[in-house]
């Protein structure tokens, strides 16, 4: 059964870092298309914080650019989000997502989600 594994949240000051890791397992995988970084704050919709493709293209929504960086390493199926300078709006669970190509077929999953919080 494949899954994803984040890790890496926490509580941290404003202006701190975190770094999130978020590692597929589970089953025999492929390949994986697609890996990306979403948060829920309180009150608000899920959206999407950066994205990078099997190529290692990326995007970023506007209010993170310049200071959240995300990458991957195909050989572990993990993908990372460096979060730099942080500010309390950045509080929220964040949830890796992936689109992986395994032995049962071609789906999308989810993390169990980990909670950041940035407050002093």
């Amino acid at each position: 059964q494949v899954q994803l594994v984040e890790s890496g949240g926490g509580l941290v000051q404003p202006g701190g870092s975190l770094r999130l890791s978020c590692a597929a397992s589970g089953g025999t995988i492929f390949s994986i298309y697609g890996m990306g970084w979403y948060r829920q704050a309180p009150g608000k919709q899920r959206e999407l914080v950066a994205f990078i493709s099997e190529a290692g293209g990326t995007k970023y929504v506007a209010s993170v650019k310049g200071r959240f960086t995300i990458s991957r390493d195909n050989a572990k199926n993990t993908v990372y989000l460096q979060m730099n300078n942080l500010t309390p709006e950045d509080t929220a669970v964040y949830y890796c997502n992936a689109d992986i190509v395994h032995f049962g077929g071609r789906h999308d999953y989810w993390g169990q989600g980990t909670q950041v919080t940035v407050s002093s």
